[in-house]
């Protein structure tokens, strides 16, 4: 299925040995608080569904939730003194606070990314001259590699932070109104790293106080990298069902996995799982995260989605064609992991013809909405290994 580039094999001894005693090294954290409180002060850069779920979680438990819209559309009926309405798995009206801009966001000592990653650089951008060695700064969930270009970027300026990354979201949330939103399922667990992997155990501290004991630490970025199903299943489920999308009809996305839906997902699946493989990393499948995020077991995707969608689990799915589906999902998550399997030797047939599918069907090279990629020039496997484990410096 995939050949392994003998760069990789060259370098991942050293690199991994390397990852492990950086891990154990006794290199002092920055002078970000050293010591977890019982409530945080958290600002959380975006407004949509996921983002004022995230400020629900933590006002119920305690913390203290900024939210900062960059357009100031999503928060401005809160900043007029609308409370946040929330059902679901959180029940209750909250209220956040509003940030006008990033330097208010950054009085926060805790900053959360939570908006589409295509609005990544853009936030990162007006936050970077605001972060300072107190930070840590979260990115959920982490696409494109945008926590090596805050790294970057922060290097420029003699800092490093802890740079944590998830591979999915903690909660799913649709938005009911502009001042309400439903909350179907807090996950168990969730996988993270940090950039670098030495602040690792800190950070981990971080998210725990703010999230609950959820999260299983990974051994770099890359992982989380690969372990981000969104992109892969979204694009499968969207390209089937594409038609009702732009009909803008009403479609349960569960109950529209069909056994050939389901095929598509599992063979995509089969492609991440050779491009993990082939950089020496074990990432769970597309059954097994399932059965994480959900408490759903099955032999087939299809299989677990008709269960899922007979339990009353079906969000509907897009309506309309511009949808973060493919907007976000295929030029920040399709694109990278194409340009990993290609940096080590792994053929991607669907991966390749998804996007270039979809781009037809668009009109548009979502390779070059991609403004990440690019400022990082990642080419060497070896570089990109060394990287994740340190980020820059």
């Amino acid at each position: 299925m995939f050949r392994q580039s003998a760069n990789i094999a060259r370098f991942r001894p050293a690199i991994l040995s390397r990852s492990v005693d950086i891990l154990h090294s006794a290199i002092d954290i920055p002078n970000i608080s050293q010591k977890v409180g019982n409530s945080m002060q958290v600002g959380i850069a975006g407004a949509g569904a996921i983002a004022l779920g995230y400020a629900a979680f933590l006002l119920r438990n305690g913390h203290s939730a900024s939210v900062w819209s960059p357009s100031g559309n999503r928060t401005a009926a809160f900043a007029d003194g609308e409370p946040l309405k929330v059902t679901g798995a959180i029940e209750g009206s909250f209220s956040p606070e509003v940030c006008n801009d990033a330097e208010e966001l950054a009085k926060c000592d805790v900053i959360v990314l939570a908006l589409p990653a295509n609005g990544h650089r853009y936030v990162l951008d007006a936050l970077l001259r605001h972060i300072e060695a107190r930070h840590c700064v979260i990115i959920s969930s982490h696409l494109s590699f945008a926590a090596l270009y805050l790294s970057k970027k922060l290097a420029e300026r003699n800092i490093q932070i802890p740079i944590v990354v998830w591979n999915t979201t903690i909660l799913t949330s649709k938005a009911q109104s502009s001042t309400e939103i439903k909350v179907g399922v807090i996950r168990a667990k969730v996988d993270m790293a940090v950039v670098p992997v030495r602040f690792g155990k800190h950070a981990q501290a971080i998210c725990e106080q703010l999230f609950g004991d959820k999260f299983i630490v990974k051994d770099d970025i890359l992982t989380i990298t690969l372990s981000n199903l969104n992109p892969q299943n979204h694009m499968g489920i969207a390209l089937c069902n594409l038609t009702r999308m732009e009909h803008g009809e009403i479609w349960g996305q569960r109950s529209n996995v069909t056994p050939a839906v389901g095929r598509l997902l599992e063979a995509l699946d089969q492609e991440r799982q050779s491009i993990a493989a082939a950089f020496g990393k074990s990432v769970r499948t597309v059954l097994e995260h399932y059965a994480l995020s959900f408490g759903v077991s099955g032999d087939s995707v299809a299989g677990i989605a008709q269960t899922l969608a007979e339990q009353g689990k079906d969000p509907l799915g897009p309506r309309d064609i511009s949808t973060r589906y493919i907007l976000e999902d295929v030029p920040f998550g399709l694109v990278p992991t194409v340009r990993l399997a290609q940096m080590c030797g792994v053929v991607t047939p669907l991966y390749k013809s998804g996007i270039e599918i979809l781009g037809a069907c668009y009109g548009r090279d979502f390779s070059a909405d991609n403004d990440l990629l690019s400022e990082l020039g990642l080419t060497c496997t070896a570089e990109l290994i060394k990287l994740g484990v340190n980020g820059y410096a």
